[in-house]
């Protein structure tokens, strides 16, 4: 698999539609040139600054662990810079229990508006999931930037977050004591051990980080060096000196009044509930900050209730973060744990194809689901989207039918709530 993902030839259906079209579709190779006009055509796409020298050689050598896919108008006044892009890799997504089902991450997805309403973006996406499924992975996943788009592919938001401010004048701790200590440490040395935590902390709807985005993270790669140079790392052991968290935060400036400095945290990370208690009360009880901002927290932060004013603690967004497409129906629900003992028919719906079908679900004492075809009588039928976002425990079928995305009895939508829905809201803690 981590050789095929890489080499397996361009999708055929896609390739045919494109060139149709007067385009080129393909993957884009090891040539340092050609890896720079996919890098500088994601970089217009998502409307960032032209990649200088030094951010090019970086990235050359992140796409050697993805593959990447282009589309080329050999027309255009440019024709070696891609007017349409997507990356992919496989890698493992957090299930609810504990365990992890591999799934084909998408991102870079990207568009030149001079290309606009051609057709591409569907050969893009479609051309991923045909991919992932000839390489028998039952999940695609990705973050977005226009809601608008994916859910023609059978995607659904599965996991929401939310955007915090808090002010600290208000937010008095009132949490638990924690029985550990919390230690400043170089960004360089939190790297050695930050992967290992964020592995233990993980919940339903994470997905791995990989190398090039710890380094991005903590700003060790040299030209995040200068943007870098005011992040500070705080780790957090516990009682037995084991490291169980970490923070990692930048002080803003605070104007005319030094007693309001604003403290962003771009990370934070806990293992244990203890850990939490302590990097968070360290947070709330620095000097001279009257404000701290948070980006991609839980639904349900546990933080609001250990504070002496929960609206200390406001939400400034919330929004959906992660969304999911079921590729393969046996696969996906047999991988997670269910929450209760049951059995229930589900009848998905799928223009696409991928996940159309009758389906059994059995749930035994322990939470394993054993899924077979059947054909008998649907008790809850849904779309392939829809079967999505119950699948990682974040969203009701109850929800869902009031919504018109599903329908069934009252009796048998609510058996499928009691399997499904989790009590931890699943949650992305990243984008990618």
């Amino acid at each position: 698999m981590d050789e095929l993902f890489r080499t397996l030839p361009a999708d055929a259906a896609s390739t045919d539609v494109l060139a149709a079209g007067g385009l080129r579709y393909g993957l884009v190779g090891a040539d340092p040139d050609e890896r720079d006009a996919f890098s500088q055509a994601v970089s217009r796409g998502f409307y960032s600054s032209i990649a200088e020298a030094e951010e090019l050689y970086e990235a050359r050598e992140a796409y050697d662990d993805r593959r990447t896919t282009a589309v080329w108008d050999d027309s255009a006044a440019e024709p070696e810079t891609p007017v349409a892009t997507v990356d992919s890799w496989p890698t493992p997504l957090t299930m609810p229990g504990g365990g992890s089902l591999p799934a084909w991450a998408i991102s870079g997805v990207t568009v030149a508006p001079t290309h606009r309403r051609r057709g591409i973006a569907r050969a893009l996406l479609e051309g991923e999931l045909r991919t992932a499924r000839a390489l028998r992975l039952p999940i695609a996943a990705l973050t977005v930037s226009e809601a608008t788009i994916y859910g023609r592919f059978g995607f659904a938001p599965v996991a929401s977050a939310v955007d915090l401010v808090i002010d600290t004048r208000r937010a008095a701790w009132t949490g638990p004591q924690a029985k550990g200590r919390v230690h400043f440490v170089q960004r360089d040395a939190l790297r050695t051990i930050a992967p290992g935590i964020q592995q233990r902390a993980r919940v339903a709807g994470d997905v791995d980080r990989w190398p090039g985005y710890w380094d991005r993270l903590l700003g060790l790669r040299a030209s995040l060096a200068k943007k870098a140079a005011d992040l500070r790392a705080v780790r957090y052991d516990d009682e037995h000196g084991e490291p169980q968290g970490f923070v990692v935060y930048r002080v803003k400036d605070a104007g005319a009044d030094f007693s309001r400095h604003p403290v962003e945290v771009v990370d934070l990370v806990a293992a244990t509930t203890d850990a939490y208690a302590g990097l968070w009360r360290y947070l709330l009880e620095l000097d001279l900050v009257h404000e701290i901002t948070v980006d991609l927290r839980s639904v349900d932060e546990p933080l609001r209730w250990m504070v002496a004013d929960p609206r200390a603690v406001r939400t400034r967004a919330h929004s959906d973060h992660l969304w999911t497409r079921i590729l393969d129906v046996a696969v996906a629900l047999e991988g997670r744990r269910w929450q209760t003992a049951g059995a229930i028919v589900l009848e998905v719906t799928d223009p696409l194809g991928f996940a159309a079908g009758r389906f059994s679900l059995a749930v035994d004492e322990a939470g394993r689901a054993t899924v077979m075809t059947t054909d008998a009588p649907a008790e809850v039928t849904l779309d392939a989207g829809a079967l999505a976002a119950v699948h990682l425990g974040g969203t009701s079928p109850l929800t869902l039918a009031a919504a018109g995305r599903a329908s069934g009895g009252q009796e048998a939508l609510e058996r499928l709530h009691a399997l499904a829905v989790t009590p931890v809201p699943p949650r992305l803690s990243f984008w990618f």
